[in-house]
């Protein structure tokens, strides 16, 4: 075996190896225009139930899908504004589409997506300011933001649909 300060180059039909400690490189190397492809055998975990995310990681993925959800919930919301200010039959027919439950569901998740990203929004401003960004100082931000979204999301429940 090789250490990590020694490497050996075995040349062979226009193929280079290089052994390494740690990996093996193999360049392919051409002739006519010089280019070098590089294959590297690195291990793959294709099973995603074995990663462990820390709570800030988690917190700051769920800001981000929350963003992009907020995209998608604005164009119900928008339709729903310019379809109810253009009659008084239109502004009927969104009031009648808001007492149903698939609308109250959409209307929930709308207003928690809205509260999540604003509560992980102050949590990167205050972290922007140079506050919680130790290790532990960040986790606990970062649960208390989905503890304090997750008692939000029930009381927006309750009041929408009692």
């Amino acid at each position: 075996m090789l250490n990590q300060l020694e490497q050996k180059r075995v040349y062979r039909r226009g193929r280079v190896t290089v052994f390494a400690a740690p990996k093996t490189t193999t360049k392919l190397c051409t002739s006519i225009d010089r280019q070098e492809t590089v294959k590297k055998q690195r291990p793959v975990n294709l099973d995603l139930s074995t990663i462990s995310l820390p709570a800030a990681a988690k917190a700051s993925i769920l800001h981000r899908v929350t963003g992009v959800a907020m995209f998608f919930a604005l164009l119900f919301v928008i339709w729903a504004w310019a379809y109810s200010l253009q009659s008084q039959a239109g502004f009927d027919y969104v009031k009648s589409l808001m007492t149903s439950h698939l609308a109250k569901f959409i209307a929930w998740g709308t207003i928690t997506v809205l509260t999540y990203h604003l509560l992980a929004g102050i949590r990167h401003l205050v972290m922007d300011l140079g506050h919680w960004e130790e290790l532990k100082s960040g986790t606990l931000s970062a649960n208390i933001i989905m503890a304090l979204w997750l008692v939000l999301a029930v009381l927006a429940g309750v009041w929408l649909w009692f």
